[in-house]
């Protein structure tokens, strides 16, 4: 039964450590980046984008379709970077908690 309610309070505080990094990405800002910093996304922690720049010199009609990519990188560097960034508070998070194995939080 002490093994029982050990393993709960551990599982009450690994789920206010959660709820602390979501709060804490909720507030980050990552940016990802295309064409030498022409293109800039910015993604808050949670992934939703809230910024995108472009160089001025980037609008012009025909180079509408490299435009187009060059956000598509930029969104997935982000996007990259964020998982990245995520993986790592996840871990620093659910450190000392013995899960078995191939589990992985959140679920």
């Amino acid at each position: 039964m002490a093994d029982f309610m050990g393993m709960m309070k551990q599982a009450q505080a690994m789920q206010a450590k959660m709820a602390d990094m979501q709060a804490e990405l909720e507030q980050t800002k990552i940016e990802g980046k295309a064409g030498g910093d022409a293109v800039r996304v910015t993604l808050s922690g949670k992934g939703q984008m809230v910024a995108l720049a472009l160089d001025p010199g980037l609008l012009k009609p025909e180079d509408r379709e490299m435009l187009e990519d060059l956000i598509m990188a930029a969104h997935e560097d982000a996007r990259r970077r964020t998982e990245a960034l995520t993986a790592e508070k996840m871990q620093a998070v659910t450190a000392g908690l013995k899960l078995p194995p191939g589990m992985k939080l959140p679920f």
